[in-house]
């Protein structure tokens, strides 16, 4: 088999990365098998992102495996037991999208086909992210947030991507 043509949809939580990619699959399915990779079933809880898509991390092991056109297997995180999920295997399709924040990270970004920045103002993000996950996010915006700015300063995901989405904040 062929490798995959892998495309990243990074941004700040609430930017519309999940929203983007559940559309661009629906668009790409017709014509190619596709598949959604969410980087968030590979970080460790709230204080996971980090790890998840360092060089180490689960996210550019998966990246690489289907680079490579092999299968990609991980642990997934439970959010609501706050523990380790079910393993979740992944066999390369013609298209995958990886979304979530950290899909531009240093380790991924040279695997990627196409790198894809999603730019939304802060008010507008928070309430579309607690609007999406209510009460679970709410207590975690500010820690996560903090996650965020480390992850911009030591990876600089806007500057790797081929192309910049700054969306409305209507």
């Amino acid at each position: 088999m062929t490798r995959p043509a892998l495309i990243g949809l990074d941004g700040r939580s609430g930017s519309g990365k999940t929203v983007l990619a559940a559309a661009l699959a629906a668009r790409i399915a017709p014509f190619a098998r596709v598949d959604v990779i969410a980087i968030e079933s590979m970080y460790r809880g709230w204080d996971g992102l980090a790890a998840a898509v360092g060089d180490d991390g689960p996210y550019p092991a998966v990246v690489r495996a289907l680079r490579e056109g092999g299968t990609a297997t991980w642990t997934t995180w439970d959010w609501h037991r706050a523990a380790p999920g079910p393993p979740r295997r992944t066999a390369p399709a013609d298209v995958v999208v990886c979304e979530g924040v950290g899909a531009l990270s240093t380790a991924a970004r040279p695997l990627l086909d196409l790198a894809v920045w999603l730019e939304l103002e802060t008010p507008a993000r928070r309430t579309r992210a607690l609007a999406r996950d209510g009460d679970t996010f709410a207590p975690h915006w500010d820690r996560w947030a903090a996650q965020e700015e480390d992850y911009l300063a030591r990876h600089a995901p806007r500057a790797a991507a081929d192309l910049i989405l700054r969306l409305p904040s209507t």
